[in-house]
Order: structure tokens, then C-alpha cells, then sequence
């Protein structure tokens, strides 16, 4: 019974502060992980939490997989692929330097990692305001954004791996980098045929929500298929959302698990994330702390306005790219998570990487508006 209360207690919080935040236009998962880390100076997480907050993670990027158009990319394929492969470049070498003197090789590497993907909520509300959202350079944010995830989920997984083996060598990272692919050519190109016709056969189950609740055990087998490989679960949690939203049940799917996911387990998942935040950290904010969130800022501007200028926009377009791609949120926190649960990162770490969100998702409205207006 007190877990339940807990629950009961951690969504209010995410949900009434998550209301005023939105109210002053900031992101609402900020809300939640100041509710979280509000209600950690009181109580301590327990295993059930934690295991709501993992299935949290897990839907979370489910949801970015199956959000992601892969029609959409393709059309502005090129232009979204050198953007996000430079700026993932820049941002992973940003990290890993910055990371380094403070920490250990290994988890300078991680470092690196959880500073690559970016999160474009706040960037697509900013410019639906300037009514810029279905320009070009709009268009490649939404699609490099996808790319990046893609990416950083990658270069995570094969990161945590290498960590878990306690050594790098090249036919470890060979190794790695096949299951890779091949969890990626299984999905993306069988993927989408078998799930529509396992889809067709489980509508005709004449039970309440069949097609969501095959939709979740999808998702957790693969998830445990990708950790059993030693890769991250939250690859097969995103290839999985990713196969499914190429099937004609995207929607039903789609609406069904936003529902379920937002009502509970992924607002369970950033209060849980703040209330694994050490209060005493915050208040004596360190050095790293602020060069790591300089360094996330600045790789994304260079690297990704970079990659947009070799792909052919010009200056004033490719700095609207590189600012409108510095925001980190759900994907970074899902990593950092995962990272977490590994063991290869500390709760330390943890504080390190909610600075940098906090600061990349206030400063980039601004930054935008401001960029838009010259």
C-alpha cells in the first residue's frame, strides 16, 4: 500500500507541476523531474518504482520510433544526414574532451555519448510560433533530430557494451556493430511486412485492446532480445515503435500507448529520475558541470550548422539549424538511465547531465526567436 501512495503521490506532483511549467512556457518534463527531486529530499525509490520508471523509458522511446516518418526523411534524407552526422560527431568528441580530466577513459566515453542526441520539442514549438515549422530548414531539424537519436542510441548501446566487457579491442567493437546491423536490417527491412501481418491476425482477437497489449509485449521482448545481446534495451524499445509505425496500425497503436504511457509510467519516469538527484550536488554546481553544458551548446551550433553548410544552405540558414538542434530531453535521460542501471555511470553523473537539460532547454527558445528576427 505505501508504493501505491508513492505512485499516487509522484503523479500528482508530475502532473501539477508539469502544469505550471507549461504555463510558464517551459518544458513540462522539467516539471516533472523538480517534482521528483522535491519528493526525494522526503522518501527513496524502491524496486517497483524503479521498474515502472525502466517500462517508462522503455515506452518513451517506443513512442519515438513510432512517431518518426521515415517518408519524411527520406525526402529530405541527404541534408538531415550530414547535419546530424556531423553534429553527432562534434558533440560526441565536445563530451568526451570535456569529460576526460575530470573522469576515467571509459566514462569520459559515456560522456561523449549521452551529449549526441537532441531532443526538438522545445525547438517544434518555437518555430510553429514563427510559423517556420514546414520551411526547409524546419524540415531538416525534424528529420536530423531523428537521425541523431538513431545515432546516439547506437553509439550508446555500443559503448555500454564495450564498458561491460571491460576492455576495448577492435573485435569486440566488429562484434558489436554486426548486431547492430543486423537488429537493424531485421526490423527495417522484414520488420514492417511481418508486423503488419501479425497485426492483421491479433485484430481479430475479439478481446479489449488486443493490438496494444501485443504492442507492449513486442516491445518488452525485444528490449530483453537487445539487452540479452548486450545491447541497449532502449534500441529494441525504438526499433520495435519504429517497425510498427511503418504498419496501417499506427494510430490505433500510437494513441492507444500515449495514452497508457503519459497517463503513467513515462510522468513516473522523469519524477524518479529527480528523485534520483543528489540535492547537495545542484547546490555546489562544479566546474564540469558548467563546461559540460558549455560544451553541448557549442558542439551542436558548429557541428550540426556545419554539416548543414557542406550540405548546401548558407550561413544565416545553417546557424538556425545548428541552435534549432541543441535541445536534450527525453532520449538523453532514457540513455542516461540505461547507463545508470549498468552501473558504468554515478549518480554524480546524473546531476552532470540534468544541468545540461535544463540549460539547453531554457536557453533555446531565445536563442531561436532571436536568430529568426536578425
Amino acid at each position: 500500500m505505501e508504493t501505491l501512495i508513492m505512485i499516487a503521490m509522484m503523479l500528482a506532483m508530475a502532473k501539477l507541476l508539469g502544469w505550471v511549467f507549461e504555463k510558464l512556457n517551459q518544458p513540462v518534463v522539467l516539471g516533472q523531474i523538480l517534482g521528483g527531486l522535491m519528493i526525494g529530499l522526503f522518501v527513496e525509490s524502491n524496486e517497483i518504482i524503479r521498474e515502472f520508471s525502466n517500462l517508462g523509458v522503455l515506452l518513451l522511446l517506443f513512442l519515438a520510433g513510432i512517431e518518426s516518418d521515415l517518408t519524411e526523411f527520406k525526402r529530405v534524407g541527404k541534408p538531415s544526414i550530414s547535419v546530424a552526422g556531423v553534429g553527432v560527431i562534434f558533440a560526441f568528441v565536445f563530451g568526451f574532451l570535456v569529460a576526460y580530466p575530470f573522469v576515467d577513459f571509459h566514462e569520459a566515453l559515456l560522456y561523449g555519448a549521452i551529449m549526441t542526441p537532441t531532443s526538438v520539442s522545445i525547438t517544434v514549438r518555437v518555430l510553429m510560433e514563427l510559423r517556420k515549422l514546414r520551411s526547409t530548414e524546419g524540415t531538416t531539424i525534424l528529420a536530423a533530430a531523428v537521425v541523431d537519436d538513431v545515432l546516439g542510441i547506437l553509439l550508446l548501446t555500443v559503448i555500454i557494451s564495450l564498458l561491460r566487457e571491460g576492455s576495448i579491442d577492435y573485435i569486440t567493437i566488429f562484434e558489436i556493430l554486426v548486431e547492430v546491423s543486423g537488429f537493424l536490417a531485421v526490423f527495417l527491412y522484414f520488420g514492417p511486412v511481418l508486423a503488419e501481418k501479425a497485426f492483421k491476425r491479433i485484430s481479430h482477437i475479439d478481446l479489449p485492446e488486443s493490438t496494444t497489449s501485443f504492442a507492449i509485449i513486442f516491445l518488452i521482448i525485444f528490449a530483453y532480445m537487445a539487452e540479452h545481446l548486450n545491447l541497449a534495451s532502449i534500441l529494441g524499445a525504438y526499433l520495435v515503435g519504429l517497425t510498427i509505425g511503418q504498419t496501417s496500425y499506427r494510430k490505433q497503436v500510437e494513441n492507444h500507448i500515449s495514452i497508457l504511457g503519459y497517463s503513467i509510467f513515462i510522468p513516473l519516469f522523469f519524477v524518479e529520475v529527480g528523485m534520483r538527484i543528489e540535492i547537495s550536488y545542484i547546490l555546489h554546481a562544479s566546474f564540469f558541470a558548467i563546461l559540460y553544458t558549455l560544451a553541448a551548446i557549442i558542439s551542436k551550433i558548429l557541428g550540426c550548422g556545419a554539416g548543414a553548410y557542406l550540405a548546401g544552405f548558407d550561413l544565416k540558414s545553417s546557424l538556425r539549424i545548428g541552435i534549432g538542434m541543441i535541445p536534450r530531453l527525453g532520449v538523453e535521460l532514457a540513455m542516461l538511465t540505461i547507463a545508470l542501471s549498468s552501473g558504468v555511470i554515478g549518480p554524480e553523473g546524473l546531476t552532470i547531465a540534468i544541468s545540461m537539460v535544463f540549460a539547453t532547454t531554457i536557453l533555446t527558445p531565445p536563442l531561436l526567436k532571436w536568430v529568426y528576427k536578425r
